[in-house]
């Protein structure tokens, strides 16, 4: 089981945002070259975003379907790609005057489900440490604090 959390200094309803704008998605989640909106509107139940990984000199194709939208607690995915599926799970909670997200990732079916050991799930643990920091620095950056606030920070 991949799980993993990070401290954003920022209310959900800023990680809220980000999360739900689609144009957002490549520049958080690791490894996701280029995404567009596929069907519906996303983040809706159903909706799904098109994206790209690129891999050296390859690119491979995949989707993202949305299996659970339950804003402002939890987001679930399905990441569909040529060599297998995953269910990504995000709960966000409010942590005083900040967010803890916390992110659940397994493989469904694919390559990846059928070697999912500890090894792929520490693989999965040091990307969700890369993307869980990328996202709160990308909604830190769209969301700052109110002057005065800072100092809270180093606290």
């Amino acid at each position: 089981m991949a799980i993993r959390y990070q401290l954003i200094r920022r209310p959900p309803a800023a990680v809220w945002k980000v999360l739900e704008e689609p144009s957002c998605y490549a520049d958080w989640v690791v490894g996701t070259h280029e995404t567009a909106p596929r069907e519906g509107d996303w983040p809706e139940l159903g909706s799904s975003l098109a994206y790209s990984i690129k891999l050296g000199p390859r690119r491979v194709d995949g989707y993202t379907v949305v299996r659970r939208y339950e804003p402002p607690r939890a987001l679930e995915l399905e990441a569909r790609a040529p060599f297998g599926n995953a269910r990504i799970a995000i709960d966000v909670r409010e942590w005083g005057d900040d967010t803890l997200v916390i992110v659940d990732e397994h493989p469904l079916s694919g390559l990846g489900g059928k070697l999912h050991n500890v090894v792929l799930d520490a693989v999965i643990q040091l990307r969700h440490r890369d993307m869980l920091g990328r996202l709160a620095k990308l909604v830190e950056r769209r969301s700052p604090r109110p002057p005065g606030a800072e100092e809270a920070d180093h606290e």
